[in-house]
Order: C-alpha cells, then sequence, then structure tokens
C-alpha cells in the first residue's frame, strides 16, 4: 500500500474528525458525524498498522482517535468521585487486609525494643559502652526532653513528618526485597530499646514515656503498618498462589502502595502531635489520652470502612478498567 497516496485520499476525514474532537459543544448531526468519523478512521488506522504499525501516520491517527473517544464516552469519574473512593474503600480496604500481620509486627518490634531496653537497664557493663557517664546523664536530664522542643513546633513537626514518611514509603517500596524491613523495623527497634535502656537505668522511665506515648502510639502504629505492607508485597511474590508471580507483584503493589500515600496523612497527624502536644505544658494524662484518642480514631477507621469495603470485595486495587486484563494461570 502506498502510505502516501492513502494519506492524501483520506486526509479530509482525518481533519474533520479532529475539528469535530476540538469543538466545545456539537450539534446532533455534529456529534452523528464524529461517530462515523472515527469509526471509520478506526479502520484507516487498522490498515495503516497492518503495513507499517510505526509510521508517524499510525501515531498521528492513534492521537486523533483518543482525543475524539473522550468526547463521546466522557470521562471516567470526577476528581472528588477519586478522592472519595480512595478514602472510603481504597485505603481502608487496603489496611484492614493488613491488620492481623500489623498486629504481628508490633508485637515483634516491641518485643526486641523491650529486650534491649532490659538488657541495657539490667547489665552495667552495657549500659557503659553506650557513651560517657557525662553523655548519658546529659541525655537523661536535658537531650531526650529537649529534642521535642529545641526547635519551633511547626518546622520541627514538619521534618518529622517528612523523615517519617519518607521510612514508610521505603518500606512499601523496598519490602519486595524481603530484608529491607527487617532491616529498618531492627534498627528503630534497637535504637529505642537503647534509649528507653538508658532512662530506666537512670530512674527516668516515666519521663520517657510521657514523651514517646502522645505521638509514638500513632507514629509507631504507622511504621508497623508500611512494614506490614512491605512484606505483604514480598509474599506475594514468594507464595503468588493461583496467579502468575508478574500478577502477584502487580495487584500487591498497587493495592498496598495505596497504605503508603494514606500513612502520609496518618504520619502528618502524628507529626503536629509531636510537634505541639508532646512538648507542651498539657497535664500527662492529656497528652497520652490525646495520642491515645488519635491512635484509636485510626483503627476505628480501618476497622469501621475497612471491613464494609472487604465485604464488598475490594482489596484496595484499582477499578478492573484501570487495572488491566488479567492473564489467566493455572
Amino acid at each position: 500500500m502506498d502510505i502516501d497516496a492513502f494519506e492524501a485520499v483520506h486526509r479530509p476525514d482525518w481533519d474533520r474528525l479532529a475539528a469535530l474532537s476540538g469543538r466545545r459543544r456539537l450539534s446532533g448531526p455534529e456529534a452523528d458525524e464524529l461517530i462515523r468519523l472515527y469509526q471509520r478512521v478506526s479502520t484507516h488506522l487498522s490498515l495503516l498498522r497492518s503495513v507499517a504499525p510505526e509510521s508517524p501516520t499510525s501515531a498521528l491517527l492513534s492521537a486523533r482517535l483518543a482525543r475524539a473517544r473522550t468526547r463521546f464516552t466522557g470521562a471516567r469519574s470526577n476528581l472528588a468521585e477519586d478522592v472519595a473512593r480512595f478514602f472510603v474503600i481504597a485505603l481502608p480496604a487496603a489496611l484492614y487486609r493488613l491488620r492481623w500481620l500489623t498486629v504481628v509486627v508490633g508485637v515483634v518490634f516491641c518485643a526486641v525494643a523491650a529486650a534491649y531496653a532490659l538488657w541495657v537497664a539490667s547489665d552495667p557493663q552495657v549500659l557503659a559502652t553506650l557513651g560517657t557517664e557525662a553523655s548519658r546523664r546529659r541525655l537523661v536530664e536535658r537531650e531526650f526532653v529537649d529534642y521535642y522542643s529545641e526547635n519551633p513546633a511547626a518546622s520541627f513537626a514538619g521534618s518529622v513528618w517528612v523523615n517519617n514518611a519518607w521510612i514508610a514509603a521505603q518500606c512499601v517500596a523496598f519490602g519486595v526485597t524481603g530484608l529491607w524491613v527487617p532491616a529498618v523495623l531492627l534498627q528503630n527497634a534497637q535504637s529505642l530499646g537503647l534509649t528507653a535502656g538508658i532512662m530506666v537505668a537512670y530512674g527516668r522511665t516515666d519521663t520517657f514515656f510521657l514523651f514517646i506515648l502522645p505521638h509514638g502510639l500513632m507514629e509507631l502504629t504507622s511504621v508497623f503498618v508500611a512494614g506490614a505492607a512491605g512484606l505483604a508485597i514480598f509474599w506475594a511474590w514468594v507464595r503468588p498462589g493461583p496467579r502468575t508471580r508478574l500478577q502477584a507483584l502487580a495487584e500487591e503493589g498497587r493495592s498496598l502502595v495505596t497504605v503508603a500515600l494514606g500513612l502520609v496523612l496518618v504520619l502528618a497527624v502524628s507529626g503536629l502531635v509531636e510537634g505541639f502536644v508532646t512538648p507542651s505544658g498539657l497535664p500527662a494524662w492529656l497528652r497520652i489520652g490525646i495520642g491515645a484518642l488519635v491512635l484509636a480514631a485510626f483503627w476505628t477507621y480501618v476497622l469501621v470502612l475497612g471491613r464494609r469495603a472487604v465485604a464488598a470485595g475490594q482489596r484496595g486495587d484499582l477499578d478492573p478498567a484501570d487495572a488491566g486484563y488479567r492473564e489467566l494461570a493455572a
């Protein structure tokens, strides 16, 4: 087929299709003409692709057909509907699916941190390896508490939010390796346990919990959720079930990246608590109570909306139209 001659004959139809697609309003006859031209130009594109699939003319027709298609199909949904679906269906469904793994990760994390704390607090030789006497007393008497108030509350909350959101995103993104999540969780549990051990050894257990619990209840839970999401992606690769490994990774990755996006907002709330509530002069019971209330609100959201979404068959994945077709596998 002579492509130049083919283009010369059919160029008026292609230009007319482009003109109708670009109009803000179409009359009834024009809308009918748009449909007819769309069908005709689709046939032209099929013929071109049979002889020259990568030609500039094929690319031009593909773009014009795509633009015309949006005129008579319309957008699938608007922004408000997508945002509502994310917060009411996709995010709670993804979090709900991770609930038990999140609990397991949290229990193991706390057990490791407690073991380090007991080790440091009960063994003077171990305590002596954690800096000089002067540096340890400086941590216990000033630095641990001053850390939460030495910078303006707003900037401190922002820096904490960015740091924690980055850690959570890494856990989800690199969870497929199977090594990143355990390493990050172990490092954080060790750091928390060593600090707790020093505070306990110097009789400042109450101070430690007072300045950790208000924000730590939600902050650590977010880390546990991120770790659970990363491990779930890894497990989908190891044991894909009736799906191919690529399908399992794609489905779990799409579903659980939703968790990373949601945790950005959750950690923003935790950062506000850490910046404005933890170092405040509020009574201890109120500071810890605010942290507990934030945590309770999070789990209520997950268990109520998440259970409803999962019961309706949702997993937190994209709609089938956006996710694409699945390859049959035995």
